[in-house]
């Protein structure tokens, strides 16, 4: 490498920062608009270092979204690309002499002297189409789940203040109920109603087993019975329940539709076959590994998959005093997946199951027999990726 190049990303525009990595040299320092013109100008500025002085190497500090077109044109020109975290620029640009300041151009230049010094930064690839579907799907299914935790948590905190029996025999989270609160809430209108016309409108909803309606309408109008006070704000209170009832069941439907296209996506990939054989590894647990991981070209031990994903103890040395610790960096939606198919796994599988009760035994809490299995599981599903063979149970041998 013989140019370096610092890019600090922004939306409107970018500002980038040209270099010859040996001496330091500026050779340009620039404003640069979100714009493929702009962008275009950079890469033949860079052509021309390069024509100059040799191999030319630049790094962003933000990866896809706002620098998804800054992304993928440097790429498609063969420019090769790495990414310089954003705390380590902070962290760089702070241990500079007028650190406290910061601009775009510095933030430029830290980005390019980070380049001058690292050699271990990591390398920018083209993604692939699927991986990028996957990342989209995923990162709007969690979106929506967010929001469907934080819609169901203020229904069930509305009801509650104007009809707590009911809050307790409803189910927010199953349709049966939900479709129920889009229009008896209060205590008055449920005994109004009466339990025919509460069976009647269930039944609308389509699917509902009849022993769900039957034992919701009981259990709504046992409710009823027990509360004779009208609550102050009842009323407002019962709008904002069925307006919050509507928007969940619409959510639930939303969510079907995305997971129907995950598993289209999932079909598609070529991994991801051989992550669900996995054990507790889901649909939507595998669509979110890929999305984050990509396959195995950024990890190529399991020892370095464990590390991005936090799950492999740090070792903390100063003098004769030395320990590992656990990590409390790396990617924590990567953490999330292995922990929790760890944790679906040792319901389901007995090999897990096993490991999981070994740990317990030599006295590991339960989050650390966890971590503990979601660690040895990193190995055995790099091992399956790497060898393109599914999983496949150890079996004890039987008795002759």
């Amino acid at each position: 490498m013989a140019i370096a190049v610092g890019i600090d990303v922004a939306k409107e525009f970018h500002w980038a920062e040209i270099k010859v990595a040996d001496t330091g040299t500026v050779l340009a320092s620039r404003r640069v608009e979100n714009t493929p013109a702009a962008i275009q100008a950079l890469i033949e500025d860079i052509a021309a270092a390069q024509a100059e002085h040799g191999p030319a190497t630049a790094a962003l500090d933000v990866l896809g979204g706002i620098a998804g077109l800054l992304e993928a044109m440097l790429l498609d020109a063969g420019v090769r690309l790495v990414h310089v975290p954003g705390l380590a620029v902070s962290r760089a640009r702070r241990a500079t002499s007028g650190g406290e300041r910061k601009s775009d151009p510095k933030d430029a230049r830290v980005i390019a002297d980070q380049v001058r010094m690292r050699d271990d930064l990591r390398p920018v690839m083209r993604p692939m189409e699927h991986d990028v579907e996957l990342r989209l799907l995923a990162g709007r299914r969690r979106e929506l789940v967010t929001d469907q935790t934080r819609r169901l948590g203020r229904l069930r905190d509305l009801l509650t203040s104007i009809h707590p029996g009911l809050e307790r025999a409803v189910d927010v989270t199953g349709k049966t109920g939900l479709w129920l609160l889009t229009r008896y809430v209060t205590p008055a209108q449920i005994r109004a109603a009466g339990r025919a016309r509460l069976t009647n409108y269930l039944r609308k909803a389509g699917g509902l087993p009849a022993t769900a309606i039957t034992a919701l309408v009981e259990a709504a109008l046992e409710a009823a019975h027990a509360q004779r006070i009208a609550v102050p704000g009842e009323t407002i209170a019962a709008d904002l329940v069925r307006e919050l009832a509507t928007e969940a069941l619409t959510a639930r439907d939303r969510l079907k539709d995305i997971d129907a296209r995950i598993e289209e996506a999932l079909a598609r990939h070529p991994d991801a076959a051989l992550v669900r054989s996995l054990p507790g590894m889901g649909a939507t647990l595998t669509a979110e590994f890929l999305a984050e991981a990509g396959g195995l070209t950024r990890f190529p031990t399991p020892d370095q998959l464990a590390s991005a994903a936090g799950l492999a103890p740090v070792l903390k040395q100063s003098g004769k005093v030395r320990y590992l610790q656990r990590a409390t960096a790396g990617n924590k939606a990567l953490k999330r997946v292995f922990y929790q198919s760890a944790f679906c796994a040792i319901q389901r599988d007995p090999a897990s199951r096993a490991y999981y009760a070994r740990k317990r035994a030599e006295g590991k809490r339960h989050h650390q027999a966890l971590i503990s299995l979601a660690r040895r599981r990193i190995n055995v599903l790099h091992a399956m990726l790497r060898t393109r063979q599914a999983y496949c149970p150890r079996t004890e041998p039987t008795a002759a």
